[in-house]
């Protein structure tokens, strides 16, 4: 970071052209020699033709207004609150899109698809490529369409090498979590050995019958998004494990259970405890008062293309994301609205929910704004608790405490382009591509589905996951979600019957899976649903995401 605190990107010798841009006033960008197309983020290799004949070009440094954010809640040093964090897709080539600060502009005056130009802020020795409304502005232009569409990414849908399915080779014999709310303060560890010794007992089993274990995060977790993996989780419970695994490069969050499907199906182990903890609120509040400092170095990874304009969070893209989709497609505020309050009339029969008090969509619509068009209930809750679920092999069925869970199908496949800026435009990246890969490796369809859990992060996660999974045509959430009725526990698609991360609390996914598998047993009393026999379970977005499908015998 600089000297007053503000972050400031990591410069090196490949990016460095672009930070030190605004030296002489041009704005570069490096470009393919081979295809003649921009490439940014700058790789080694054209991810357009694989090319390696790379080079640097100047470009005009001006484009159309791509997507805007008012960000209200995450303020930084050195910068403005609000801050209006934005994407303007270039002249050049529109396909490239730069994260950036607008200045010189009242928000309530900008318009998607408007002119905008680039000057320069010098931070040290960073330029960074700020962007303001053209002087002279037509009418706005369309947003341009994404290279990958619903319908391309379908096409792109790998199919299954063989008739053999590995998603039959393994069940869901055990579920468990730990005590859950806010500011608990007690040690992460600890509650992930609560949850996983109740999933253990849950399967009629004993943690000498564990031969295997699997954590996102994994043990390099830090902000209170981990107990430190498998290395704390083994060094607590001694369960010399034959096979293991832990990271965040997987299918979403819960992407430990596909995982441990795997090494079952391999005949790597044959009881995989899967868990993940959280113990942010906690982690948030120490740091508050001092009891935790962070790194004061500079911004590396991709992250370093967005933070040092105030893009802090994923809520900065999905916000502009969600701010797309309704200028395509008419939805309004209203629309994500029904996805909370739904999550809140769940939460109200969950005993365990965090946020149980009735919710209108006037306190909705009213409550303070976060980074638009989010306000404060479009987004999770960060609590402190842990989940665990034991995926056994299939021939151990008749040995378990209660029937188990059956799974039907994963989707996996990354598809999107997985930098956040560059990927989908419309609908939360990382999210059409398993969703397509899920129905082609099943004989079920969306209509088969009597509860769906799905990722919740942000009310636009959950829209996007319901149109990618075709329970509702794309760009058709407006009138499906119109009234709350079709997500009710009583309606043709129970959505996030636990009350969801929005008002259960951010399980990261985890308890998504508890929650499917507790209603597909028949276990939720006054939430449960009638009949559930099939199940659909989403983990994540933005960053590789995955979805299963679950099924009773």
């Amino acid at each position: 970071m600089s000297a007053s605190g503000r972050p400031l990107p990591f410069v090196t010798p490949q990016t460095e052209f672009y930070w030190q841009s605004g030296a002489d006033g041009r704005l570069r960008l490096q470009e393919c020699q081979k295809c003649s197309t921009l490439v940014h983020p700058p790789r080694p290799v054209c991810p357009h033709c694989r090319g390696h004949e790379l080079g640097i070009r100047v470009v005009s440094g001006r484009g159309i207004l791509f997507g805007f954010t008012v960000s209200h809640r995450f303020q930084l040093p050195g910068l403005p609150s609000p801050t209006v964090v934005a994407q303007v897709a270039l002249d050049e080539d529109p396909r490239v899109r730069l994260t950036t600060r607008l200045v010189d502009c009242e928000s309530d005056d900008l318009r998607l698809g408007m002119r905008m130009e680039v000057l320069f802020e010098q931070v040290e020795d960073v330029w960074l490529p700020l962007f303001r409304p053209a002087a002279e502005q037509p009418e706005p232009a369309p947003l341009p369409l994404d290279e990958l569409g619903p319908e391309q990414v379908r096409a792109r849908v790998r199919p299954m090498l063989g008739t053999r399915r590995f998603e039959d080779d393994s069940v869901i014999s055990g579920i468990g979590q730990s005590v859950m709310g806010r500011r608990l303060r007690v040690d992460p560890l600890s509650l992930t050995v609560q949850a996983c010794e109740a999933a253990v007992a849950d399967a009629g089993l004993t943690m000498d019958d564990v031969d295997g274990l699997a954590s996102y995060p994994g043990g390099a977790a830090d902000s209170g998004m981990g107990e430190g993996g498998v290395t704390a989780v083994e060094s607590a419970l001694r369960i010399r494990p034959t096979w293991y695994n832990g990271g965040m490069e997987t299918f979403g969050p819960s992407g430990s259970v596909v995982a441990a499907m795997l090494a079952v199906s391999a005949g790597l182990a044959r009881h995989v405890l899967c868990f993940r903890t959280v113990w942010q609120s906690s982690h948030d509040e120490l740091t508050r008062r001092g009891g935790i400092s962070g790194s004061r170095g500079r911004i590396t990874g991709d992250m370093g293309w967005g933070m040092p304009f105030g893009a802090t969070s994923a809520a900065h893209l999905l916000g502009q994301t969600a701010q797309r989709y309704m200028h395509r497609y008419g939805a309004t505020r209203e629309t994500l609205g029904w996805i909370a309050l739904n999550q809140r009339a769940n939460a109200a029969l969950n005993p365990t929910a965090v946020y149980r008090d009735p919710l209108t969509m006037d306190d909705y619509l009213n409550a303070r704004p976060i980074t638009t068009p989010f306000g404060l209930y479009d987004c999770d809750v960060p609590v402190d608790g842990a989940v665990a679920v034991l995926v056994s092999a299939a021939d151990t069925a008749g040995d378990l405490a209660r029937t188990p869970v059956r799974f039907e199908a994963v989707g996996t496949q990354i598809i999107e382009r997985l930098e956040w800026d560059q990927s989908t435009s419309t609908h939360e990246p990382q999210v059409l591509g398993p969703a397509a890969h899920l129905w082609s490796r099943t004989t079920l369809r969306p209509q088969d589905v009597d509860v769906a859990e799905l990722y919740d992060g942000y009310t636009f996660n959950c829209l996007s996951w319901i149109e990618a999974l075709g329970f509702c045509g794309i760009g058709e959430a407006r009138d499906f979600l119109d009234g709350g009725r079709n997500i009710a526990r009583d309606g043709i698609l129970p959505l996030n019957t636990h009350g969801g991360q929005l008002s259960h609390g951010r399980t990261h996914g985890m308890g998504l899976v508890y929650e499917a598998v507790a209603q597909l047993r028949g276990d939720c009393g006054p939430r449960q649903v009638r009949g559930a026999r099939v199940a659909a379970v989403s983990s994540g977005g933005l960053a590789p995401s995955g979805v299963l499908l679950l099924r009773t015998e």
